[in-house]
């Protein structure tokens, strides 16, 4: 199937092109970029990630949203696994008003735009205190976490193992390895 969409736009457009289209697509600097499925692992670790966020965090002060918008650029938004952001004041909103946690799943086409690219737009968000990036293929992460002064760290931690846990101090959560990657087989 050869589908056409535009090769620039702003975000306005962007967003009202994108409405009730099946396939997933990101606004990269002007340029709509079509994204690829996931595996069923990529699926599980968003499933079980947005369970245990959605679990952790108070349900008046945050939502726990699947591939919602995040305007990062003028000319970008970028539709990450999970967003956590703060309830919006609009019916009918497409993008985050003020996301705290980002989470993306790598696959082996996002690996160098999700730990470079996004990282790099992503930390540049003011109301971000969290970016996390999640491996498919072992039981890994990297994150990106605010520190007491305000600032990032220049590089990710990077967590591993079946013993391993994320701390976002911020928001005051834990999120284990282990039940991040249940029922994901390696």
């Amino acid at each position: 199937m050869n589908i056409q969409h535009p090769a620039r736009m702003d975000q306005a457009a962007f967003l009202a092109w994108m409405q009730g289209r099946e396939e997933r697509y990101e606004l990269d600097r002007g340029r709509v970029v079509m994204m690829t499925g996931g595996s069923r692992e990529h699926w599980q670790i968003t499933a079980n990630l947005l369970k245990a966020l959605d679990a952790r965090l108070d349900a008046g002060r945050y939502m726990v949203l699947p591939e919602f918008g995040v305007d990062v650029a003028p000319h970008s938004i970028r539709f990450p696994d999970v967003v956590v952001d703060v309830p919006g004041e609009t019916r009918g909103d497409l993008k985050a008003r003020a996301p705290v946690v980002i989470a993306e799943v790598l696959s082996p086409s996002s690996e160098r735009v999700d730990l470079g690219d996004k990282a790099a737009e992503y930390l540049k968000l003011p109301s971000l205190m969290a970016y996390l990036v999640f491996a498919q293929d072992e039981m890994k992460a990297w994150l990106w976490a605010r520190g007491p002064k305000g600032g990032f760290s220049p590089g990710p931690e990077v967590i591993e193992g079946e013993e391993a846990v994320a701390r976002i101090a911020a928001l005051e959560i834990e999120l284990s390895l282990a039940e991040i990657y249940d029922r994901v087989r390696f």
